[in-house]
């Protein structure tokens, strides 16, 4: 096997343990990943995964990134092909509830801010940062929504980007604990009583 042959076998068995490993920290939270059970799931020796990730919060640390790219591929990316302003920002929450809706078993990332909000450290500092990273993503769709005119030039957009981190967190209770779809029904018209229709 030829060097390229090889890499390209490496990052193809680390894209499907981090595929694994996602899997259940979205059921267990990141406190649940080991890389023993991780090597269990997806049938390795431990050697093997260790060989991918050189210690258990290597491992964590890459699923929160892994994670991360997951929700910005399925969340942001199909957003940014609607017309900047209001249909830009709806789509997002769209896709943010459509997020939560096809992962049933939880999102790492969330499920990580509550293990790890008190507990200083790398993946506390990590998670910071991602959280950090999607507010201010909202933070600029709100405020290109009112560069197009289509909200109140005074709308303070940090404000609209934290109400919005709300909703989504109401429905991601909502979602789980009652029945799915009143639960989005509700958001999505929180989010029109919020927003309104843009401003012609």
């Amino acid at each position: 096997m030829n060097r390229l042959a090889a890499t390209r076998k490496g990052v193809a068995t680390r894209d499907a343990l981090l595929d694994h490993a996602y899997a259940i920290a979205a059921a267990q939270g990141l406190e649940g990943l080991s890389l023993g059970e991780l090597a269990r799931v997806a049938g390795m020796s431990k050697s093997g995964v260790f060989a991918h990730f050189g210690s258990r919060e290597d491992l964590q640390l890459a699923v929160l990134d892994h994670a991360a790219q997951r929700f910005t591929d399925q969340v942001l990316v199909p957003a940014l092909r609607a017309r900047r302003g209001h249909a830009r920002l709806r789509a997002i929450f769209v896709g943010w509830l459509d997020w939560v809706r096809d992962n049933r078993d939880g999102c790492p990332i969330l499920s990580a801010t509550i293990e790890y909000d008190g507990r200083p450290g790398i993946l506390r500092e990590r998670i910071v940062a991602l959280q950090t990273r999607w507010r201010s993503e909202l933070r600029r769709a709100v405020q290109m929504t009112i560069d197009a005119g289509e909200l109140p030039p005074d709308t303070d957009a940090a404000q609209v980007g934290f109400e919005l981190f709300g909703l989504v967190l109401a429905y991601h209770h909502d979602a789980r604990l009652f029945e799915i779809e009143p639960a989005a029904q509700q958001s999505l018209r929180a989010f029109d009583r919020l927003l309104g229709s843009p401003v012609s």
